[in-house]
C-alpha cells in the first residue's frame, strides 16, 4: 500500500467547500486516492474525508510536502470555520487494550493485529483480572494487572492514565472491560475510547443485557461498538450488527451467538478508527466508506 495522508473535515455547510479543498490539494501536487463527503441538512453541517498519496509520481522527485500543506490549509480552515485533522499512514497509532475476564474480543483483535489487518502498535494490555495474561505473553505484549474496587477506583484510574501517557497511547479499546470509567478518565481521551456493548443499543443498556433480552422475548439480539462518553452506553455509535433468535434459545444460546457479533462490531470500529474513517459530532458518527 502507498503511504498516504488523510484529511478529515467538519464545518458549517456552504457552497464551494469541495472545490476549495480539492483545488488546494491540486495546487500542492497531491494525487487524490479517495474522497467522500456528507451533509447533515438538518444541522447544516458538512463532513469530508480526503486521502492522497505521499509518494512522488516521478522517479527521483520529492514526495508530498505535508508541512507546507498543513500551513496553507490552516489558513483556509480558519476562513471556513473548519474543525480538521490531518494524519499520515507513516505514523502508526498506539493502542491500549483493556479487558476483564471475557477474552473473545481480545483474542480476535490480537489475531487481526498480528495478521496486519489492524495497522497500529499495541504497547500494553491492561486488565483487572489475570485471565488475559497468557494471551498477552503469546503475542509478546506487556501486560499490566491492575485490580480495581469501589474504594480504589480513583487511584487505579490515576495509575492507568499515567501508564497510557508513558506509552504515548492515542486510542483505548475496551474489549469487554467490565468497569465504568469516570468522567475525568473519559475526558482525557475524547472520541478515542471505543467500547463494545453486548446489546443493540439503545436497548438493554447496563449489565446482563442478554438476560434482559431473553426475559423480554426479543427475536433479534445485537451488539454495538461506540465511543465512550461520561454517560453509560450512550456514546456515538460506530457499528452495530444483529442475529435472529427464537423462543427455543436460552440465555446461554444468546451469549454464544452474541460473542460473534461482539467480535465483528468491535474489530470493524477499531479498524475504521485506525483508517481515519470516522467523524464524531454531537452524539452521532459519520463513517466514510
Amino acid at each position: 500500500m502507498k503511504d498516504s495522508a488523510v484529511l478529515l473535515i467538519d464545518c458549517p455547510d456552504r457552497r464551494g467547500l469541495v472545490a476549495r479543498v480539492s483545488s488546494l490539494l491540486y495546487e500542492r501536487g497531491a494525487n487524490i486516492l479517495h474522497a467522500d463527503q456528507h451533509i447533515d441538512h438538518e444541522l447544516g453541517l458538512f463532513f469530508m474525508r480526503v486521502e492522497w498519496s505521499l509518494e512522488s509520481e516521478s522517479p527521483g522527485a520529492a514526495g508530498f510536502d505535508m508541512e507546507g500543506f498543513r500551513r496553507a490549509f490552516t489558513e483556509l480552515a480558519a476562513e471556513l470555520e473548519m474543525r480538521w485533522n490531518l494524519t499520515s499512514s507513516r505514523g502508526r497509532p498506539r493502542v491500549a487494550l483493556f479487558c476483564s475476564q471475557y477474552l473473545h474480543c481480545m483474542a480476535d483483535l490480537l489475531h487481526r493485529w498480528k495478521t496486519a489487518e489492524l495497522a497500529c502498535d499495541i504497547p500494553v494490555i491492561v486488565s483487572n483480572h489475570r485471565e488475559v495474561e497468557a494471551l498477552a505473553d503469546f503475542y509478546a505484549i506487556p501486560f499490566e494487572h491492575i485490580p480495581v474496587s469501589a474504594d480504589t477506583r480513583a487511584q487505579v484510574e490515576a495509575r492507568q492514565l499515567e501508564l497510557l501517557g508513558r506509552h504515548g497511547i492515542e486510542l483505548v479499546v475496551l474489549a469487554r472491560y467490565m468497569q465504568i470509567l469516570s468522567p475525568a478518565f473519559v475526558a482525557s481521551y475524547p472520541a478515542a475510547i471505543i467500547n463494545v456493548h453486548h446489546s443493540f443499543l439503545p436497548a438493554f443498556t447496563g449489565a446482563r443485557p442478554y438476560h434482559a433480552a431473553h426475559a423480554r422475548g426479543v427475536k433479534l439480539i445485537g451488539a454495538t461498538s461506540h465511543y465512550v462518553t461520561e454517560v453509560l452506553d450512550d456514546g456515538p455509535i460506530i457499528e452495530q450488527d444483529v442475529a435472529r433468535i427464537s423462543h427455543r434459545d436460552q440465555v446461554e444460546d444468546l451469549v454464544a451467538r452474541g460473542r460473534d457479533l461482539e467480535r465483528i462490531v468491535l474489530s470493524r470500529a477499531v479498524r475504521w478508527h485506525l483508517d481515519r474513517r470516522i467523524l464524531s459530532y454531537g452524539n452521532k458518527t459519520v463513517v466514510f466508506d
